[in-house]
């Protein structure tokens, strides 16, 4: 089982990433100690040199002539000294309403819904920290996921006086440069906060969950394994994102670090607690993943791989790969803007698509060989 602790906004109360399983990891913590050695390398009792080094501190108050390096012990580093226990499968979330619902990464639950749970099935534990600064615990139910926008949202049966349900922010208006700071569980450490900026927009978050999601906020605020699914704040603590993920080759914080865009969850968010599901709009065809395009040496654009008999796609004309007669690929339409706005790829393109909702109509341009046509889909 999964563990959360939730934040509210700063002012109110905050707060949780990821885990592979209820298991626990071991890791050496180095720290410094005091050398047990004298300046002429002779070793001496480190309680009387400790005693020693207090009278010249003492003395050191009423003696100016006395300088810093006469009452400072020689620190060295150790080697590990002792090991300490992180445990894993613990994660973040943020307090979304007075209803009980707690917004977090898919992946944070990702292993209870590995399991395909029904909604209403306990899949973490969830501890939300009171405005006493008492933490309480209850059982998160899943309302709802989106793995494609590594999303998920639970519901816990706690009183309306202790959910402070966060701010949301405009992610939209954010520029590079911005301070924000980030809430979470690092380590296991309850309710950190970590302070840096904005350092880029719209990027690709490669997510945990096995998806690449677009528009992301990068930052350098410390993000490390347990912020997961918590807020990153804007300076007036109003959430502007979902903390997500970071680029390391360590396993820990290396100064970028990706959260998913308020705008984003703000789509996202409702339709899991009004469906249980994302009712996302799509053209109803299949197109080729990315690296399978460019095999094709298609470069631009979304190739059309299969259009379903009957489809409103079909209808428009629009065409799918197939083989000739030789047996050689002959390719589809390539699909290269939408109501105007370039596409790169398919991944591009479900990006555009996000800001449609069911049943729109859409402009596309697409290329048809040498031609570059135009059809209202």
């Amino acid at each position: 089982m999964h563990c959360l602790a939730c934040a509210a906004p700063a002012a109110r109360a905050p707060g949780r990433r990821v885990g592979g399983g209820g298991g626990r990891r071991r890791m050496a913590i180095e720290c410094a100690a005091a050398s047990s050695f004298t300046r002429d390398g002779e070793e001496t009792d480190p309680r009387s040199m400790m005693e020693t080094y207090g009278e010249m501190s003492t003395l050191a108050l009423g003696d100016p002539s006395v300088k810093i390096d006469d009452v400072t012990p020689k620190i060295f580093p150790s080697g590990p000294l002792f090991p300490t226990e992180i445990p894993e499968g613990n994660g973040s979330g943020v307090v979304w309403d007075d209803s009980g619902h707690i917004v977090t990464n898919y992946h944070v639950v990702g292993n209870a819904l590995s399991k395909k749970p029904k909604p209403g099935e306990v899949v973490a534990r969830v501890n939300i920290l009171a405005a006493d600064g008492i933490q309480k615990n209850f059982e998160g139910k899943l309302v709802g996921a989106d793995r494609s926008k590594d999303l998920a949202v639970l519901k816990v049966d706690a009183p309306t006086d202790l959910l402070k349900p966060i701010n949301v922010g405009q992610s939209s208006a954010l520029r590079v440069g911005q301070q924000c700071l980030a809430i979470g569980n690092p380590f296991g450490f309850d309710h950190t906060l970590t302070v840096g900026v904005i350092s880029g927009l719209n990027r690709d978050i490669f997510s945990q969950a096995g998806v690449t999601i677009g528009g992301g906020i990068q930052t350098d605020a410390a993000i490390n394994p347990g912020n997961s699914g918590g807020p990153l704040l804007d300076s007036k603590g109003h959430m502007i994102g979902i903390n997500t993920a970071i680029f390391t080759q360590t396993g820990t914080s290396a100064g970028v670090g990706f959260a998913i865009p308020s705008s984003t969850v703000l789509k996202i968010a409702p339709q899991l607690i009004q469906f249980g599901k994302v009712r996302r709009a799509g053209l109803n065809v299949e197109f080729a993943p990315d690296p399978i395009a460019y095999q094709l040496n298609v470069r631009t654009g979304a190739l059309i791989l299969q259009v379903p008999g009957g489809s409103a796609a079909a209808k428009a004309g629009l065409v799918p790969t197939s083989r000739g007669f030789a047996g050689n690929i002959v390719l589809g339409d390539i699909i290269v803007a939408v109501d105007g706005k370039p596409i790169k790829g398919k991944s591009d393109l479900s990006r555009v698509l996000d800001d449609y909702g069911v049943g729109d109509k859409v402009s596309l341009t697409f290329q048809r060989g040498a031609e570059t046509l135009e059809v209202t889909s």
